[in-house]
This record gives structure tokens, C-alpha cells and sequence, in this order.
């Protein structure tokens, strides 16, 4: 079957939650979908040459001068990158590390690495040896960075990752639209140092010195979001990703002329599975909104113009995006945003009722995660189920499971009773990249039964497929063995016409284990205090044992790179403020500080002359502690 007949096929009839079932009629594997992403790169070439594939703007403040690629030019610059690759020793398997920042050769990256070995993104503000450790574990010998032009604190950290690790070569990437020659490199010793623009000059523009990749090729490492200690490395496999963009990108209103917005940083699943692979199979055109993405404060100002201009259609965002965003004056026609893509966290109410408001339109809650590729549910643009983080996208299964403690046994739950959440599906990953005494492995860690995945979230599937969240099971509260969502808590919070942002943790309680309480950021100049923000929350949550024990206002909530709640640093906080609590009530005057240590607590007291009345205090919690 040629491409050119194959659409009808590839793409069925998907308006709407009543097409789940005739979609699922045909099997997944009769539906003709690119088994890798280099086979999506040559279809789109074949099919759609002369059509813009990408442009990427060189920050927010130049949105009106994009750089653009062809579908047919986008092919050469990938097979200039995946041979500059080869001819450096990347071979299938090959991990190429990439300290990932937004810009024109880093697509041609992406795309390069999967075609010749494996994509293996950093988040570039991850710690030195953090970043040199998952460049270890993945095996790579070429590190791709950001050069000096784009960002000199990322190449510095570049060179250092690059010397500890002892890799064969040092590749750097440069702006967009570089302002005139490119700066010196320095040597570094027996490292190959060299811009990828210099590597790849002579390149062959077609073809590949080896055998394409294969559906069960893996093709990338994704490290997951972990934020204190070493990230996992998740692999994952072309099959993987392509039966995911497809799912994604199933849908009549992603059909036809239709541009997306790209601003997440390409360490992130969502930019790659979304707005680099999913627009592929479909022949459209991405907007890349620069290597700081949303976190370039004057792309906000420009939102709007931005959107009439390119005509964007749709966009993903995590909910502090769009709650900036609906904060912004509308100054255009911005009629053909249809799909705003909100996930990575939850939604409060206060941020969609705020977009809606503000736009006229809803946002649209979808849910994945990285070991699940992406995408596991979306909601439809022409059919929300609010209260839902969407329905089980086509040839994937959730549904929700209690697994029994001292069996393992997994117990499949009725349809709309709350339990752990599981995904089963052509999506699911290969496992965890894993270093030992006879090299390098794969291993599901106990996440994968049968099949299904442990997704470590908790909720109900109703008979439709749409799934309702219940919190993780990591940030559940337990008060004297009763379980506490923390979600009710920050909505309450965030109905408060003052508060910006609510995040709630667990803070370390010797009768009950643990107590709610709460941590706010709220709008510049407006006259709240703690106790009233307290009494408010305690008026509203679901359950008295919700109520928090205090609400503290902090100038702004901790988030990641990708604008998710970091609660590590705020259960360290609380942690920290609940042993000064202790020692000051036992009378011990001692300085004390809380430390995260590979994700665990750590209480660290400066040792004094009633070190056994502080043990005597401390003995009484589940907490690892030690004098200094």
C-alpha cells in the first residue's frame, strides 16, 4: 500500500468519544503507521516536500521573524546530522547525550539520533554530576550542547560532563539566527570539540551508512522527572513512539491545515511526541517559540499577536502557562486556537474557570506519562468531560487495580471505583535502563504486570474510558493511617480571589504520622494573612481531616524546568520547620536544617549538650537524622 492510498486507512473517522470503538475495529498494526520516526521523516518528505514543516523563532522578542524548514529540507538536515553521527562511531543502539535547549539544529538532532542510535536529552539545569551520571548510564560517547552563543553556563557544563564521562566528542550547537561568526572553541584535551554545523558540512543529505531502525529499535532514553538524586533513564522503543504520536494525532480537529505551538523544552516527552513526531505523520507545521520556550517572559506579552499571526490551532502547556496567560490582555483574533493542551499537573478549577473565562474557550486536560511514551487520555475540544483528565486514547487500556501488600496481587476494580491506576498498550515502555557487572540492561523495576503499568496514580475509569484523578499515591497525606488528597486542599486554596498558587504536603506529626498543611503564593500587594487563608481552606475541603494545620505564604511555589509543583522542596520545608518545632517545644536551642538525599529526608542537627534529649525527641518520628 503507497502512502498516497493509505490515508483513509491511517487516518478513521475520531470527532468524538463514540468513535473509540469503531476505531479499535481494525487492528492497530492494519492501520499503516510509520514503524520509526526516520520512516515518518521520509513519508513526510515524499508526501509533502514543498509544505513548511517547521519555523523556529530565534526568541520571543523576534516572533515575527521565523526561520523555516520544508518538509524535504528538514529530511537533509536530519541525514546530515544522523551521518556527521555515524562517521563520529554512533551505531544502532548508541545513546547520543544532548543537553537539550530549543533551536533549529537540535530538531535536526532529535531526529538524527533516533535515525543512527538513540536520543538521550538532558535537562540542561540539571546538576553537573546528575547530567554526567545519566550521560554514564546511557553509554554515550557524543554529547551534543548548547555553544557559548546559546548558552555559556550550558556549554561550561558541557565541557565538565563531557571530561568526567571521558567521551569521544563535544558537539556544539548555535542560535538560531547566529549574529556573525562563530566563536573559538576551546580544546579539551582528547575530546573531538567542534560545532555541529562544521560536522555536518559535506554530509551526505540522503540516505544512511548502515541499516534504518527498526519498530523495536529502541529510540530514545527519556529520563523521568525525577528532581532529587539521579533521574531514571526510560527506554523507549520506535514503536513506541510512533504508536503514541499516532494516537495522539487521531483526531478530525488535528486533521488538514493546522499549525501547533512548540514551547516545552525537547527533554520533555510532550515536545517530542507531540509537537515533533505526531505533526510529522500529519504533514504539519510547528511553531517553535525559541530556546526559552515559556520560560521567556516577553513571549507573553506577544501570545496573542503570536497566535493570529501563524494561526495557531494548538498548544500544550502545564497550568501555570495558562494561568499567566489568562492574566494577559487579548489584543488579537485568536479564533483558531481550537486545542489548548493542558497536563504534566493537575488543573485547578480556578486556572480553567480563569482561561475559559478569559478566552471563551475550555482547556483541554489530557494525562500521560513518560514511561507510557506521552499521552495515555485526552479530552475532546467538541465534547469536554470536565472534572476528567480525558478518555483512554485508541489501543490503550487503563483502568484501575488494588494490589494487595503482602501478595503483589493485582485485583482489577469495578468500573468508577477509585484505585492505582494502570495503562496497557502498544505505548507502554521497554523498561529502565539499567549499569551492571555485565553491562547495560533493561528492567521494568515491578512497574509493568502483566503488561499494565503502574502509573503510581490513583483514580476511576467510568464505562466510556474517560479517567478521573485522585492524587498520586506519592503525595497522598496519611493522618494516623487515613489518606488524604491534597488536591481538594490547593482547589480550596486557589478559589481565593488572593492566591496565585497552592501546593500541600504532609508535614511530620508524632501522633498522626502526618498533617496537612499548605504553602501559597499570592498576588503582589493584596492584604491576606496565614490564619485567614487557613480558616478559608478549613471552610471548604472535602473532610476535617483536610483542614491544614497551618497555610504558609512563600513568594512562589517551587517548579520544575516544565513548570510542575516540585514537592520535594516543599516537603524538605516542612519537614525542616516541623524538627525547629520539636526542638523549640523540648526546649533544645539547636540549629537544625532538613536535606534531601536521592529523594529521601534527611534531619541534620548541630550537635549540643542535650544530644540525648534531642534523640530522646527525635526517636519519636520516621525520620533518618544525625548530629554535625
Amino acid at each position: 500500500m503507497t502512502v498516497e492510498t493509505s490515508t483513509e486507512l491511517l487516518w478513521p473517522a475520531a470527532a468524538g468519544p463514540d468513535d473509540l470503538a469503531g476505531i479499535e475495529s481494525i487492528p492497530f498494526a492494519e492501520r499503516g503507521v510509520p514503524e520509526t520516526s526516520y520512516a515518518a521523516l521520509a513519508r513526510a518528505a515524499e508526501l509533502w516536500p514543498d509544505q513548511t514543516a517547521i519555523s523556529v523563532l530565534p526568541d520571543a522578542e523576534r516572533w515575527e521573524q521565523p526561520v523555516t524548514r520544508s518538509f524535504a529540507e528538514f529530511s537533509s538536515d536530519v541525514h546530515r546530522v544522523a551521518n556527521a553521527f555515524a562517521s563520529l562511531g554512533v551505531n544502532r543502539g548508541d545513546a547520543v547525550a544532548v543537553l537539550a535547549l530549543n533551536c533549529l539544529e537540535l530538531l535536526s538532532v532529535v531526529l538524527g539520533a533516533e535515525a543512527v542510535g538513540v536520543y538521550a536529552p538532558i535537562n540542561p539545569a540539571l546538576g553537573d554530576e546528575q547530567a554526567a551520571e545519566l550521560v554514564r548510564l546511557s553509554g554515550a560517547d557524543v554529547i551534543v550542547a548548547p555553544g557559548p552563543e546559546l548558552d555559556a553556563e550550558a556549554w561550561s557544563r558541557g565541557r565538565k560532563i563531557a571530561e568526567a564521562t571521558g567521551a569521544g566528542a563535544l558537539i556544539a550547537l548555535r542560535p538560531t539566527e547566529p549574529d556573525g561568526d562563530a566563536p573559538a572553541l576551546d580544546p579539551l584535551g582528547t575530546v573531538k570539540v567542534a560545532y555541529l554545523e562544521d560536522l555536518v558540512y559535506g554530509a551526505p543529505s540522503e540516505g544512511l551508512p548502515f541499516e534504518s531502525p527498526t519498530a523495536d529499535d529502541i529510540a530514545s532514553y527519556l529520563h523521568t522527572g525525577g528532581t532529587t538524586g539521579t533521574p531514571k533513564l526510560a527506554a523507549r522503543t520506535h514503536k513506541n513512539e510512533m504508536s503514541n504520536a499516532w494516537m495522539i494525532a487521531c483526531n478530525d480537529k488535528m486533521a488538514g491545515d493546522r499549525t501547533g505551538l512548540a514551547a516545552l523544552p525537547l527533554f520533555h516527552t510532550n515536545a517530542l511526541i507531540v509537537t515533533v513526531l505526531a505533526p510529522l505523520l500529519r504533514g504539519q507545521h510547528v511553531l517553535w517559540a525559541g530556546p526559552l520556550g515559556y520560560r521567556d517572559l516577553p513571549l507573553y506579552g506577544h501570545f496573542w499577536k503570536i497566535v493570529e499571526r501563524y494561526s495557531i490551532a494548538a498548544m500544550s502547556g502545564v497550568p501555570t502557562v495558562y494561568a499567566v496567560l489568562a492574566q494577559v490582555p487579548i489584543d488579537a483574533d485568536i479564533s483558531s486556537l481550537e486545542f489548548p493542551i493542558v497536563g504534566a499537573a493537575p488543573l485547578p478549577p480556578a486556572v480553567a474557570e480563569g482561561w475559559a473565562a478569559h478566552t471563551g474557550s475550555p482547556l483541554l486536560e489530557g494525562y500521560g506519562l513518560t514511561e507510557a511514551t506521552c499521552a495515555s487520555a485526552r479530552n475532546w475540544s467538541d465534547h469536554p468531560r470536565l472534572g476528567t483528565v480525558g478518555q483512554r486514547l485508541p489501543y490503550t487500556e487503563i483502568a484501575a487495580f488494588e494490589i494487595d501488600e503482602e501478595s503483589g496481587q493485582w485485583s482489577l476494580l469495578p468500573t468508577g471505583e477509585v484505585g492505582l491506576i494502570a495503562v496497557r498498550g502498544p505505548n507502554v515502555f521497554s523498561g529502565y535502563l539499567v549499569a551492571g557487572d555485565s553491562g547495560r540492561t533493561l528492567s521494568d523495576e515491578g512497574k509493568i504486570h502483566e503488561g499494565w503499568l503502574n502509573t503510581g496514580d490513583r483514580g476511576s475509569v467510568d464505562e466510556d474510558g474517560f479517567l478521573t484523578l485522585a492524587g498520586r499515591e506519592k503525595d497522598l497525606i496519611i493522618r494516623g493511617g487515613h489518606n488524604i488528597d491534597p488536591a481538594p486542599i490547593e482547589d480550596a486554596l486557589l478559589e481565593h480571589p488572593a492566591v496565585t498558587g497552592a501546593a500541600a504536603v504532609g508535614w511530620p506529626d508524632r501522633h498522626s504520622g502526618e498533617v496537612p498543611v499548605a504553602f501559597v503564593s499570592i498576588q503582589p500587594g493584596v492584604d491576606t494573612t496565614s490564619e485567614e487563608l487557613a480558616t478559608w481552606a478549613a471552610e471548604r475541603v472535602p473532610e476535617k481531616a483536610a483542614a491544614p494545620k497551618l497555610v504558609q505564604v512563600i513568594d512562589e511555589i517551587p517548579l520544575t524546568i516544565v513548570g510542575k509543583p516540585f514537592k520535594p522542596e516543599l516537603r524538605r520545608l516542612a519537614a525542616e520547620q516541623a524538627a525547629r518545632a520539636e526542638l523549640d517545644a523540648a526546649g533544645i536551642d539547636a540549629a537544625v536544617r532538613a536535606e534531601l538525599n536521592d529523594g529521601s529526608l534527611e534531619i541534620v542537627v548541630a550537635s549540643t549538650s542535650d544530644d540525648e534529649k534531642v534523640r530522646t525527641e527525635f526517636n519519636a518520628f520516621v525520620w533518618e537524622w544525625r548530629f554535625e
